[in-house]
Parts: C-alpha cells; structure tokens; sequence
C-alpha cells in the first residue's frame, strides 16, 4: 500500500537535515560553562550534517563561523557571580532581525528565561522549542516573577535540564516537566599519543577567582603539603576574577604557584591534559560538574568538593574522591591520597575515563537531534507559526 501524505511528511522530517537555531543568552567571547555546551553542541550537531547557528551576544570577533553575534554584553550580577548578558533592545532588535531573515526549523533556547535573545525568542515563539535549563540553588527571580515567567514555560515543546539539581530549581517556582539530559564534554581532549606529563606532579584550577569556587580553600590545602621533593606539587591555576589580586598576593611562590590568567581553549586543554590532579573545589552553585569530566577524559585524576552538582558525574572512591565543601585539611588528605599511591590514581584515572565517555559530547548531539525532530514531527510544518 503507498504511503499516505501524512506518512510521508513525516518521513521527510525524520530523513532530512535540520536548520536549528540555538541561543545563548551569556556572551560568546567569554570563557563559561553554558558557552562551552552551546558551542560544543552546536560543533558536534554539524558534524552530523545539520546546519546550526548559534546566536548569542558576542565581545569581538565570534568564536566560530557559525556564530552570529547579537551585540555586545552587560557584566551583571547572578548566583553569586558575574554574567556577560545582553538585555538591552538593541540586542532584542538583532535578535528579531535574525529570526525573520533565518528560515530555522526549530529553537534551542539555553536558559531561556534569562534576559537577553532567549528570552526574546521566547516570547516569540514562532517555531518549535526546545529549551535547556543549566542553573542549580536558589532563584529569587524565579520567585518574583513566576506570574509572568509561568505562561512562558508552557511555550516549551519540550523541556531539557542539565541535572536532576536544575530541574528542582523550576519545578520548584513554576512547577512543568523536565527531562534531564547530560552535559557533553568532548573526550577526544585525552587522545594524545604524544602526551608526556610533567616530570613533577601538577594540581589544576580552572574557573573563576570568587568565593563561592573555592580556589582559596584550594590554595590554603596546597600550602599545607608537606610531600617529599620530587613528590611536591605545582599548583597551576587557570582563570580571573575579583579574589585574584587578594590570593595572588598571599600565594606568590613561583615553585608551588602559578598564576596563569585566561588562556585560550586549546592553551587550557594542553594544561588539562599534563594534569596529575583536576581539583573542583566549589562551595556551592554547581548544577553540573562539567569541569570534572573534562578531567576524567583528559587523565587527570578529579578530587573535588561533595556538592550535589558534583555528585551528578562524580563517585567518591570510585571515579573521583569527594571532600567536605570548604575543608582544606581534607582536601589536602585526599590530594596527598593521589599523590602518594600509584595504585590508587591508575585505578581512579581508568574508572574516570569510562566515565567521561559515557558523557560524550557525540552522544548528547543525536540525543538533542532525536528531540529536535520529535517536536517538528508532534507540531507539523515548522513555520506553521510564523
């Protein structure tokens, strides 16, 4: 029997290759966790053959071809920490602009109630959405506008988190239903067989200087190890912020500390990859622990604080050793564990390696393809709202 119009409509939809617009609501030049994923994700969908156009603001030229900047960023003030967004209405224009001129099948909104072009396409909504929520805690904007943001949400066609912790921030002010997808990382980042560590042991940072990422606990921990020469580790600490000048100044000693300020992605993943230890030690605010897998796929061995965004990726003695947030004594029992017995860092830096790859960038990218193609197939014609 032929197949009918219906049938075939949908079979075009599941054969051909998608125009996915996908919006980041945080500037594109500047390093971060949400950055990273867009750009990330948006890499490995075109790998696939889709075409994808990741909008976003942009401070100088944009990282990628396939960016499409939307303006400059305001440095504002969120989850204890400073954000590069764009709400202005110059940005908003842009964002219109883009929209009617770009024929998208569907919308991948990350953080889509955060001001700036998600929310702008959100309100919208002339095509199929697929929004991904990154931010774990507490949300006093959440609370203070859930009767505006509430009819929102229902715009979404289908709703993503990053961690079960992500989803429980929503669902806790404006109810709805998530399904919780992973963050990707890329596991080719330990792929080098050319890789030669460094002769002496290295503990890496990377994230930004402010309280609540505990770099200070960090360094109080390396200051207290008392280790056998050739055992004494270099501390190698990647990023800024607004505790630098403050904790540059009490850890000034070249032979234990070196403060290397932003680097470019593949200056930081040459550091991630010369790693003997990957430490994370957040106090708080952490929906996801990406960081910890990029050390997992880089060899690195992961000691970090026993948060719930860290348990999302994490295992204590098993792939990882989790320590009390805050704890610098414990900290440093745990990196001295690492430093000190080899069984213990090959097994740890096998387990971790597994477990990267379960958490593949690749396999993120035919997930978020299958929910693309779901939502245009549920709608119908993807311009059905324009």
């Amino acid at each position: 029997m032929a197949p009918t119009s219906t049938q075939l409509a949908d079979r075009l939809v599941n054969e051909r290759p998608l125009r996915i617009g996908m919006f980041s609501p945080y500037s594109l030049t500047v390093p971060g966790g949400v950055q990273a994923q867009v750009l990330g994700l948006a890499a490995a969908i075109r790998r696939r053959g889709h075409e994808v156009r990741v909008l976003g603001p942009c401070d100088g030229p944009p990282p990628a071809p396939f960016v499409t900047p939307l303006g400059d960023s305001l440095p504002t003030a969120a989850n204890g920490s400073i954000v590069p967004l764009a709400p202005d209405p110059t940005a908003a224009l842009r964002t219109f602009r883009v929209l009617r001129d770009e024929n998208f099948d569907v919308w991948h909104l990350h953080e889509p109630f955060v001001p700036g072009p998600t929310l702008t396409a959100l309100t919208l909504h002339s095509r199929p959405i697929v929004a991904t929520f990154h931010a774990a805690g507490r949300s006093t904007s959440y609370r203070m506008l859930r009767p505006v943001l509430t009819p929102l949400l229902n715009r979404i066609d289908h709703a993503v988190a990053v961690s079960p912790d992500a989803a429980a921030l929503v669902e806790r002010y404006l109810g709805g239903t998530f399904e919780v997808l992973f963050n990707g990382v890329d596991v080719s980042v330990g792929n080098d067989a050319q890789l030669v560590r460094d002769e002496r042991p290295s503990i890496l940072f990377i994230g930004r200087h402010e309280e609540r990422k505990g770099l200070g606990v960090l360094l109080e921990a390396v200051e207290s190890l008392e280790l056998e020469p050739h055992l004494t580790p270099i501390c190698w600490i990647i990023g800024d912020g607004p505790e630098s000048a403050r904790l540059r100044q009490r850890h000034a000693d070249p032979d234990r500390f070196r403060w290397l300020g932003r680097l470019s992605d593949i200056e930081r993943d040459a550091r991630l990859r010369r790693a003997t230890v990957l430490a994370a030690p957040s106090l708080r605010g952490e929906s996801f622990g990406i960081v910890l897998l990029e050390g997992m796929a880089a060899g690195a061995v992961v000691v970090a604080s026993d948060i719930e965004g860290y348990r999302n990726v994490a295992t204590d003695g098993r792939d990882a050793l989790l320590v009390p947030p805050g704890d610098a004594a414990a900290l440093a029992k745990s990196i001295r564990r690492v430093l000190t017995n080899d069984t213990l860092r090959m097994e740890l830096c096998a387990a971790g390696s597994l477990r990267a790859d379960s958490f593949s960038m690749s396999r993120l990218a035919d997930l978020y393809i299958e929910r693309y193609r779901q939502v245009i197939g549920a709608i119908g014609s993807p311009t059905r709202r324009a």
